[in-house]
């Protein structure tokens, strides 16, 4: 039941790499047998490993089962095998799930400070995502932040840059505000719309494809790595880059397991979640370009807002930074945007 519930997943929001595949996750099964394992570490993801951001999951496993001589086992489930991100939060507290690649816009319903990376022209370049994880201060306080429901933020990695996705063409605020734009399930991007003043739908991932080909919707509130991956550029052509945002997924542990393991496989398990986490953020910038490019050749246009609207979405999204900065640390967040200003 599991397959099948999978393979019809991997049909609804990656058909093309689904087809003549009994199973969507086939070609990146391991290269050993993990049945051996003294530790095994349950990592879970809702999207697919076409991502640079998901498949590093898969490297991660393969080079923890390596560098401990096959005593940890990092058992990755993309495409929502375990649930979903909601679902796959409450089991993480409660440790049935070990790990999550977590989507940075589901990761503030964990915890307020991890809304961080969601509020608007904050982290929203990968100069600025690297920036931040490089400082060591700024960046502990933000793994710390979910302490308190027994987890650790231990890395990121990327899925690109948040833009529009449409199918008419959107050069201005004026015109976006014609647009009624899918957004997701999570509070800061709720607000970030409110403040904004623009037609919004909430709606949960699995509905995107029927609601943008009957015209429920008729905007996506998306990166260009995952549109195009997901085929969603199929229908809507047309692309303008906001950049107001990282779509990041947050590497979220339970802490009590990581705390359970021998100490000299838990600094292995860390150090190769950072360096595999590092490899990743490069290869997610390099893949945005290449999906861009893809993109654009089959017949997809792209244009950037101009600046004097980018400075009104700034300015009108004021009471989103009043809101949450209390929620997340209101000194934490000015040290933030003081720290990236410039990056």
């Amino acid at each position: 039941m599991r397959k099948i519930l999978l393979i019809l997943f991997a049909l609804l929001f990656f058909p093309f790499l689904a087809i003549g595949s009994e199973d969507p996750t086939a070609s990146w099964q391991p290269k050993f047998d993990p049945s051996g394992a003294k530790y095994t570490y349950i990592l879970s993801n809702v999207s697919h490993p076409a991502i640079e951001g998901v498949a590093v999951g898969y490297r991660i496993r393969d080079r923890v089962w390596e560098r401990t001589n096959g005593q940890l086992y990092v058992d990755f489930r993309p495409l929502a095998q375990l649930g979903g991100e909601r679902d796959v939060l409450s089991k993480l507290r409660m440790g049935a799930v070990h790990g999550m690649l977590c989507s940075s816009v589901a990761a503030a319903n964990l915890n307020d400070r991890l809304g961080l990376v969601n509020l608007p022209f904050v982290i929203n370049s990968f100069d600025r995502l690297e920036a931040f994880r490089e400082n060591e201060e700024l960046f502990s306080t933000f793994q710390e932040a979910p302490l308190q429901q027994g987890v650790l933020a231990i890395d990121v990695t990327t899925y690109g840059t948040y833009g529009w996705a449409s199918r008419t063409p959107v050069n201005t605020l004026e015109e976006a505000r014609r647009v009624n734009f899918r957004i997701a399930e999570a509070p800061v991007n709720i607000d970030i719309y409110r403040a904004w003043n623009l037609r919004f739908t909430v709606m949960p991932w699995p509905d995107v494809p029927q609601a943008l080909q009957t015209g429920v919707i008729d905007g996506l509130d998306h990166t260009p790595t995952t549109l195009n991956i997901s085929r969603k550029f199929d229908i809507a052509k047309h692309y303008t880059h906001v950049d107001y945002a990282q779509g990041l997924y947050v590497h979220l542990t339970n802490k009590r397991w990581l705390d359970r393991l021998p100490e000299d496989i838990r600094e292995i398990f860390l150090e190769v979640v950072a360096e595999e986490s590092a490899i990743a953020r490069q290869k997610g910038r390099q893949q945005q370009e290449d999906q861009i490019a893809a993109a654009k050749a089959n017949g997809v246009t792209f244009v950037r807002l101009g600046e004097e609207d980018l400075q009104t979405l700034e300015r009108m999204a004021k009471p989103v930074y009043e809101q949450w900065e209390p929620r997340i640390g209101s000194e934490y967040v000015q040290q933030v945007r003081e720290y990236l200003k410039d990056k």
